[in-house]
């Protein structure tokens, strides 16, 4: 009896550690669409850190790996992600820039390929269509407007979104996890019958 009510404890409580690692991720990402700059700061040096360690990872796999015909094809990568990782660390705010128009022109590119798409298809899910294509080029074109001074938020308000909604799936997941565990811990309970219970046998067997 005391194995299932263990378990559920341990599964329960995992699922507490997610609800509570969903909590900080909402707050990190209320706080970031409050102060979009210092959230797009955070994000260009959390890329170039992750582009550095990820070349000098590299490099030695590279290094481990010598001899062999994809030796210096791994080094050439290596040096470019430390390469790309110093920079972007060094000129955070460059690199928004850069990665801004970049994003800009995929909305604008995006959304005129749905909108041709949708006119010239004509599918069931045209209006559909017609609305995303419009969103993304009028998204396009107002990033693009505004640029460079969209590079301090759009960043910023794109990483915060995607921190708040991924602690809002944590947030979910904890809390039905808990849910389910409750419940399959009750039925086990029910069908468990209670120590001090006197198990008795059937009463053809009792004859």
């Amino acid at each position: 009896m005391n194995g299932p009510t263990t378990e559920g404890r341990k599964l329960s409580r995992s699922f507490g550690w997610l609800v509570l690692l969903g909590t900080l991720l909402v707050i990190a990402g209320v706080i970031g669409l409050i102060y979009t700059g210092v959230a797009t700061l955070t994000s260009m040096l959390l890329f170039g850190w992750l582009l550095l360690v990820g070349g000098l990872v590299g490099l030695l796999h590279a290094i481990e790996s010598r001899g062999t015909s994809y030796f210096w094809l791994g080094v050439v990568v290596a040096a470019l992600n430390i390469a790309a990782g110093v920079v972007v660390i060094k000129h955070p705010e460059g690199t928004a820039e850069a990665l801004t128009m970049f994003a800009a022109l995929l909305f604008l590119t995006g959304g005129v390929f749905r909108l041709v798409g949708s006119v010239v298809v004509r599918g069931p899910q045209m209006g559909w269509t017609l609305l995303q294509g419009a969103f993304g080029l009028l998204l396009g074109l107002l990033v693009l407007f505004d640029w460079p001074h969209s590079s301090l938020y759009v960043l910023g308000c794109f990483f915060s979104l995607a921190l708040l909604f991924d602690g809002l799936g944590l947030i979910a997941i904890g809390i039905g996890g808990r849910r389910i565990v409750s419940m399959v811990s009750e039925r086990l309970d029910e069908s468990v019958p209670a120590a001090d219970e006197p198990i008795t046998a059937p009463e053809d067997e009792q004859k």
